[in-house]
């Protein structure tokens, strides 16, 4: 008996730890080779292409979507490795020499190694949605999106409301393929509406102005929308900023806003969660559930856009 429960408790241990030692003890795959710099560790490695797109998929997307979803952003992901990559013609990550990347999400991807995510799923949660990212990267394996030959810059965020943004209203020159298209598949994400409520003080010293408090009511106005509806100017007081400027200075989830004010206070509801340019995340979940395959949903978000098969060797 004594045996028995002996063998149980070290059967549960060594389950208990396997995460860990995977962590370490898997071999990188031979293939294409990505130089990604780690920024807290402030160090460069070298993994295997294939691997690096399963690390930013568990990343940038929820295990819990469909499958054809991780497919799609693990497509999209390869692609903006690829664009990137000296190798292939790219600039690298000009911040560190001999860098491709880097794990920071204000510059590349998102990215989180094996043990990072023993940590963010747990370690049961670890082997089936580890399970689940690897047979989305490997049933896409060396596709990347391509337009008239080349990687595109294959952008996507999380929510994009009921349509995506055209390139040219974020940054002022249009692309062919991260055009405005319809997107009523995302009405499920957790962050499709939000509001932010602020005192009028605090508004206005966020936006730089708390000398011009008025004394009496305060101008608040949207002067102009973009094509896909987001805010492009609006007035408050007697300055007019931008949608992106005042996304960027009060935080706000998205360019795709009103405002009102509610008893004093200004209140200011969004829809859609990111830049909204380029493949929606939870548009793709939302297609995927409804059948599309993630083909279809790259072809629906990036319009014109072709696939194209890598060689991995």
């Amino acid at each position: 008996m004594k045996q028995l429960a002996g063998f149980f408790l070290f059967f549960f241990v060594l389950l208990c730890l396997l995460p860990f030692f995977l962590v370490k003890c898997t071999p990188a795959p031979p293939g294409i080779t990505v130089q990604l710099y780690l920024k807290e560790e402030q160090k460069t490695i070298t993994l295997a292409l294939e691997e690096y797109v399963k690390g930013v998929v568990a990343a940038e997307m929820p295990a819990l979507f469909e499958l054809e979803a991780l497919k799609a952003q693990a497509v999209a992901a390869r692609t903006i490795a690829v664009r990137r990559m000296r190798r292939f013609g790219g600039t690298g990550y000009p911040a560190v020499p001999g860098a491709d990347l880097s794990d920071d999400v204000s510059d590349s991807q998102a990215w989180l190694n094996r043990k990072q995510l023993v940590a963010k799923w747990g370690r049961w949660g670890y082997h089936r949605y580890w399970r689940k990212i690897s047979a989305a990267v490997e049933a896409t394996s060396g596709l990347i999106l391509t337009y008239y030959g080349r990687p595109i810059d294959a952008l996507y965020h999380s929510t994009s409301g009921p349509r995506t943004a055209n390139a040219e209203e974020l940054w002022g020159t249009a692309v062919p393929y991260l055009q405005s298209v319809p997107c009523s598949f995302d009405q499920h994400s957790p962050r499709y509406r939000q509001e932010k409520v602020f005192p009028v003080p605090e508004l206005l010293a966020a936006l730089g102005m708390a000398e011009k408090v008025p004394s009496g009511g305060l101008t608040l106005r949207i002067l102009s929308r973009t094509s896909s509806g987001r805010v492009h100017t609006v007035q408050i007081g007697n300055a007019v900023f931008s949608g992106n400027e005042l996304r960027s200075r009060l935080g706000l989830a998205s360019t795709n806003f009103t405002v009102e004010i509610r008893a004093g206070r200004v209140v200011v509801t969004t829809i859609g969660y990111g830049h909204g340019v380029g493949l929606c995340q939870y548009g793709a979940d939302g297609m995927a559930r409804a059948g599309k395959t993630f083909r279809e949903i790259l072809h629906h978000y990036y319009p014109g856009v072709e696939l194209k098969k890598l060689r991995l060797d």
